[in-house]
Parts: structure tokens; sequence; C-alpha cells
């Protein structure tokens, strides 16, 4: 079929790749401007521009997609489907109309919870037992299409939102490749509407969300250390250095929140039993085991973290 690709970052890449190697014309790519990145904040191309240009495909790079011009240039492609993934503009409606079969989207959760910008972030910091990724139609209004397909997995306590990330990837473009083909083959694609009182919202991060707060439990603790692993990266302070916590598991333990119970392994009591950290990072440095860290800054027993 003449798709219309839609991405940016590294999770819309393999579904890119799928769609090419199911041999589908990827008649035009859209994906953002490129952007200041790097310590020289030179422009860089997104990652799905990077695999574009590799294919020898069009790319187009619009600001927004309502300008007239710009939906005049879509329209003439003449695509037979659109496809979405974590592309970060608004496509207007007369934009979703264009393509001749629709237009989906690759969902990075078990709609319809979790809605919205931070899925996979939101997923773990909530508790959730699963997660996973929606092939959905895009309508109007905020993934609020109908479903097409879903995958779903556990959320273990070794995830993070980078492990979860790279399997829902994966997993999203098996599944829209599939759909692709069931939609070529079959001329339709079967599909559910969400129950609208099960929806929740994945509220895009803010930084200040970061920081942690060592009264609070260590299984919210880990939970937030995972979920913002790789970005915004949780926080706390050490000697009155900031330092970033990558990894780190719930374990039992007892004591004033923020002081170091072991050193090894490095656990910290938290309002509720203790965190085990296993990776963490000081101000210019690289990311460390906690015992590097341990052996670095001379931590004993009694020491806090606040």
């Amino acid at each position: 079929m003449r798709i219309i690709y839609a991405g940016t970052p590294e999770f819309a890449v393999p579904a890119l790749q799928g769609l090419i190697d199911a041999g589908h014309e990827i008649v035009m790519v859209l994906t953002q401007p490129d952007r200041p990145a790097g310590r020289g904040m030179q422009l860089k191309a997104s990652p799905v521009k990077q695999l574009a240009l590799a294919h020898g495909l069009r790319v187009f790079q619009p600001e927004s997609l309502k300008p007239a011009d710009v939906q005049a240039e879509l329209a003439a492609v003449q695509a037979d489907v659109m496809i979405v993934a974590a592309y970060g503009l608004i496509i207007p409606t007369a934009v979703l109309n264009l393509p001749a079969k629709g237009c989906y989207n690759i969902h990075g959760s078990l709609l319809p919870r979790w809605r919205g910008a931070a899925p996979i972030h939101r997923a773990i910091l909530a508790g959730d037992a699963e997660t996973g990724v929606t092939i959905m139609e895009v309508v109007p209004k905020l993934d609020a299409g109908n479903m097409i397909s879903k995958w779903a997995a556990p959320i273990t306590e070794a995830d993070t939102t980078q492990s979860l990330h790279d399997a829902i990837s994966r997993e999203g473009a098996r599944l829209m490749v599939s759909a692709m083909h069931t939609l070529q083959t079959t001329g339709q694609l079967p599909s559910e509407v969400q129950d609208e009182s099960l929806v929740t919202y994945a509220h895009k991060l803010e930084k200040s969300e970061s920081a942690i707060d060592w009264s609070h439990s260590a299984t919210q603790l880990s939970r937030q250390v995972r979920a913002f692993n790789p970005f915004p990266v949780a926080t706390t302070k050490f000697k009155d250095q900031v330092c970033k916590l990558w990894f780190a598991q719930a374990v039992s333990g007892q004591g004033e929140p923020g002081t170091v119970l072991e050193t090894q392994p490095l656990r910290v009591a938290c309002g509720e039993g203790a965190l085990e950290i296993q990776e963490l990072q000081m101000p210019g440095g690289k990311r460390q085991t906690a015992q590097q860290f341990v052996q670095g800054q001379h931590v004993q027993v009694g020491d806090r973290f606040f």
C-alpha cells in the first residue's frame, strides 16, 4: 500500500523498518524538524529521518500540519494509509481524512488506560501489573479511536521505562505490520470501541517530579527511579551534590528516611522499607555501580541522602 509514515523518536523506528521490509510503498515520511542537540547544539535529524534517508525515502518536516500548502502536499501523494508513531505534532482532522483507508497509531499502553504523552512512565509510577501496546484508529480526540489489536506484558521490578519502551516499540511494529497485511488483503480492519469509563490520562512528565522524597515508601521510590530511567532520571542529594539514581529496588529495612543502612549492598532507609541502589551517577561523572560509588565517595553507614 501507499503509506505516509509519521514518527520522530527511536520508538517509531522499528515500525517504519517493518513496513519497508514488508514491501509497502512509503510515499512520504513525516517527522519533526531537526532540533539542536549535544554539547555543540548542532541541528540533528530525528531517528526516523535518519532511517528514511538511508532508504532514500521522501522526508517532509513542516513545523505544523495546519497550513493549506502543507495539507496540499500531503494530499498530492495520494496515500492509502497514514501511520502515526510518536510523531509529536497535532494532526488536524483534514489531514486524518486524506488517506483512502484511514489513519492508524501505535500507542504505548493498553487503552483505554493511559491515553496521552507519557503512558509507559505513568504505568510504572502507578504500580500497574501490566502494560503493552495498542494499534488504534486515529481520531480528532486524544487517543480515543477504536482499538485494532493489542499486546500485553507484565511490569516486573526489573523493568524501567527504557526496557518497556524497547519491547513495546518492537511489538508495536509487529502488530502494525500485521494490521496493514490484514487491511491490504481483506480491505478492512475489525475494531473495538474504547470503554470511556476506564479512561486514564498519562500527563506529560515534569522535571520537578524527578526529586526523591525519602519519606515515601521504598516501593514508591523504586517505581519513581525505574519510571524516570532514561529520562528525566530520579535525583537526590549526597554531601551537597545532586546525584542521579538510575536503578534501585525496594527491600526490607528500617531507619531514619535517607539514612544509609548498609554499604554492601547500598541500602538507604525510606518512610517504609529501604531502597537498594544499584546504579547512580555523580555530577560530571559517568554512571557507576553502587559499589564504585561507595568506594569513591567513602560512604559509611549513617551517612545521609536528602
